[in-house]
Order: structure tokens, then sequence, then C-alpha cells
């Protein structure tokens, strides 16, 4: 049988995989759980106050903005990485 988990550990398990930005398979490979045991506790706590709704939509928001970050990278590269040599500006 598996190691028995507090429930304030299961607790500090869906808070880190709702907000930490991680992948919840980092997160359960980080903590030595299973997907499917941090999806239960997922989805065991998800109608409680394990997340406050502020820190909810923090998370929410900083994984908007790397979404955003991520493709402003992009862009820039494909522009650094243009062919031809003039500069843009006498194109």
């Amino acid at each position: 049988m598996g190691l028995k988990r507090t429930d304030e550990f299961r607790q500090d398990a869906v808070r880190i995989a709702l907000t930490s930005g991680l992948t919840r398979k980092q997160v359960a490979d980080d903590l030595g759980v299973g997907m499917s045991t941090l999806n239960k506790w997922i989805m065991a706590h998800r109608d409680t106050d394990v997340v406050s709704k502020e820190d909810l939509n923090l998370a929410q928001e900083n994984d908007r903005l790397r979404r955003e970050n991520r493709l402003l990278k992009e862009e820039r590269e494909i522009l650094k990485n243009r062919s031809g040599l003039e500069p843009a500006c006498a194109r």
C-alpha cells in the first residue's frame, strides 16, 4: 500500500497545481505522487477554499502573460532571423 498523505499535504498539492503555472505532470513528479492521484485530489478539493478566488485570478493572469510573453519572444526571433542583409527600415 502507498504512503498515506495528510489532508494538509493534499491541499498544498492542489494549491500548487492550480496556481504555480507548472503542468500537473511537473507538480506530480515534484511531489512524488501519481498524476491520477493529483487529479483526484484536485477534483475532490475543487469546491473548497483551498485556493482563494484572488489567488486563482492571479494564476490565470500569470498564465495569460506567460503565453503573451512566449508569443512576443517568438515574433522577435522571427524578425531577427529574417533573410536579407539590408536593414528593415531600408525596405
